[in-house]
């Protein structure tokens, strides 16, 4: 999904680099209320994570490429804020050290892969999450990969959206939606499958660590017997 330099006009690139500007912003102030000493390291985990997954592109059409955005993956696991933040690192090197997306599009990228994708996700699995409490912890790594696989075709639409306001390459609307919206639906179905295994792995040993699992985690209290059995 990462988009190329000159692929949007200027009007365009630099209205989505003042959206990236604000909502990294944002997470930089908010993140703190989700890390402490415990997801902190997992947040780094993260985000070499989605770098190593997002390095894995194939073509699309038009100039664009396809791979998994890990947007829901990393909300669901660090928190929404501090998910914003891992993105837009990962998207940062990729274009200063690999190339991967252009330096003028990095505010596009951005927008797209760390706020559309990662925010569009959360909201899907925050409304899922409340409508199955009931189901408790066991049911977060389903609500995840069902919210991961809804992120990544809104992220696509929302490039078309971007595309058909200000995009500079010959290439009809019509064709370009469906070929973003197809791919990005099966890209979308894979991103579900792993985030519901990622998810589930760390659920089934580590609980406490998934910040999407707030609230449905019974607290265990340390018991200490001082007297010994006879």
């Amino acid at each position: 999904m990462h988009v190329p330099d000159g692929f949007l006009d200027a009007p365009t690139s630099i209205g989505t680099a003042l959206v990236a500007v604000a909502g990294v912003s944002l997470a930089l102030s908010r993140a703190r209320r989700e890390l402490d000493d415990r997801t902190a390291p997992l947040a780094g985990l993260v985000a070499v994570f989605v770098f190593a997954a997002q390095m894995l592109n194939f073509p699309v059409g038009a100039g664009t490429s396809g791979h998994l955005l890990g947007g829901t993956l990393a909300a669901v696991l660090v928190g929404p804020w501090t998910a914003t933040l891992c993105l837009t690192v990962v998207l940062a090197v990729q274009a200063l050290l690999f190339a991967d997306g252009g330096i003028t599009a990095l505010g596009t990228n951005i927008t797209l892969m760390a706020i559309v994708g990662v925010w569009s996700g959360w909201l899907v699995f925050i409304g899922l999450r409340r409508i199955a409490r009931s189901a408790g912890a066991r049911a977060v790594p389903a609500l995840a990969g069902v919210a991961a696989f809804t992120s990544v075709p809104i992220a696509a639409l929302t490039f078309t959206a971007l595309y058909a306001v200000g995009g500079r390459a010959p290439i009809p609307l019509g064709d370009l939606v469906t070929a973003m919206l197809g791919w990005h639906t099966v890209i979308g179905l894979g991103e579900g499958v792993i985030t519901l295994f990622a998810v589930g792995s760390i659920i089934a040993t580590r609980p406490d660590l998934v910040h999407g699992a707030r609230g449905l985690v019974q607290t265990r209290h340390l018991e200490i017997r001082m007297e010994a059995r006879a």
